[in-house]
């Protein structure tokens, strides 16, 4: 692999740059089973949006190998939600720092580490949240730590891993936005695609969950009394999936119905949980607009629909070109090659993105069926993903 060769050059006739490059990547190499022992510690943590405890528990164990770097640690409060790890990496303290960023919830319920814990097999890792997206917690700790050994050498380096973003991020994004103003270039390490490619762009998010009301009446006595909550939904359901256009890449699904009583009695009441995606080209101000009017109007006679709670997550913009040479370049020079992509699914990367810094994606260890039983990482990625983004990290510094 190439950076076998580079890894063999003697430090001492390198220059400063390139002796660095050979301490992190050397330093790296060593910690597959150390990346490994913090991926089992952190994976066997039940941390599912909105368990507090237990995300908590995940930071708990982060920051106590980051500090045991002496990397500076400290806990934004999320109530209701967890904390957020906030780290710092001063380096030479040159300029806006990188961030590599990540998120600490999951999307499993409490339990599920007691039924499926952390195991390897065949080289892949399995449990919950392995992929999404633990690993890549883990992976940017250890480039943390591998950069700080350069000292005052190192570039300056921001890590910040939150605990809502699995359910749209409704109390950290104004945070991660303001941070993400703060640095010069985002990581995020959500996993590597199955290819192992990189996602250089993603859609944007709206789960909109609202309500009919109607008129209840009986089915067969006096139907014409009544005004029926689902009927009206029906007709909404068909505009809203009209809106729904390849082109502009905008989808819409109503996924959830729950409503009426009984099949004999005109329903008085429906809820309904929508979802929208969309790209970061869509005016989505006025696509919102659209989506009220529908959810809003009067569709049968009587009724009336509402708004009950919205959760949108921002597209991400298409990562710069020169931020995508730059981790290609480097994937490289440590024996792998990587493309970018774009995916319909959303992350905190668009929270970034959206305030104009530029902005990599999947830059995780590779994994797979994230959000079922049958998630795992490629454990064999872990230490060149985590060279090739430290490398990255570098250069820009």
């Amino acid at each position: 692999m190439q950076h076998q060769t580079e890894q063999q050059q003697d430090p001492q006739r390198d220059n400063p740059q390139q002796a660095s490059r050979h301490a992190v990547l050397s330093w790296l190499e060593s910690q597959s089973a150390a990346m490994q022992s913090l991926l089992q510690q952190v994976v066997d943590i039940d941390s599912g949006s909105r368990m507090e405890a237990g995300v908590r528990a995940v930071a708990d164990v982060l920051r106590a190998s980051l500090e045991a770097d002496g990397i500076q640690v400290q806990y934004v409060p999320v109530p209701g939600y967890g904390v957020c790890l906030d780290a710092s990496l001063p380096g030479s303290g040159q300029g806006k720092p990188v961030l590599l960023m990540g998120h600490m919830d999951t999307v499993y319920p409490e339990g599920t580490v007691a039924r499926r814990p952390f195991r390897v097999e065949d080289g892949r890792a399995h449990g919950p949240g392995v992929a999404d997206m633990k690993s890549g917690l883990v992976m940017n700790v250890f480039v943390a730590r591998a950069l700080s050994r350069l000292g005052d050498q190192a570039p300056p380096l921001r890590l910040f891993f939150s605990c809502d973003e699995e359910i749209g991020s409704p109390a950290t994004r104004e945070i991660i936005m303001d941070v993400g103003r703060q640095v010069r270039a985002v990581f995020n390490a959500e996993p590597g695609r199955v290819s192992g490619n990189l996602v250089v762009e993603r859609k944007g998010s709206m789960a909109v969950d609202f309500e009919v009301d109607g008129v209840a009446a009986h089915a067969g006595i006096n139907h014409a009394a009544g005004a029926s909550a689902i009927d009206a939904l029906a007709r909404k359901i068909l505009q809203l999936h009209a809106l729904t256009d390849p082109d502009t890449g905008v989808t819409t699904n109503v996924g959830v119905v729950q409503g009426g009583i009984v099949p004999n009695m005109v329903a008085p009441h429906v809820k309904a949980q929508l979802d929208v995606r969309f790209t970061a080209s869509v005016d989505v101000d006025a696509l919102w607009d659209r989506i009220r009017a529908i959810i809003e109007a009067e569709t049968v006679p009587r009724t009336r629909g509402r708004v009950t709670d919205v959760r949108k997550t921002m597209p991400m913009a298409r990562t710069p070109a020169a931020l995508l040479s730059l981790y290609q370049r480097n994937a490289a020079r440590v024996g792998f090659t990587v493309e970018g992509e774009f995916t319909g699914g959303a992350a905190d990367s668009g929270l970034t993105s959206s305030v104009g810094t530029p902005t990599l994606c999947g830059t995780g260890p590779v994994g797979g069926h994230p959000h079922t039983e049958r998630e795992y990482c490629e454990l064999s990625t872990f230490v060149p993903r985590a060279q090739a983004l430290a490398l990255s990290v570098l250069e820009l510094g």
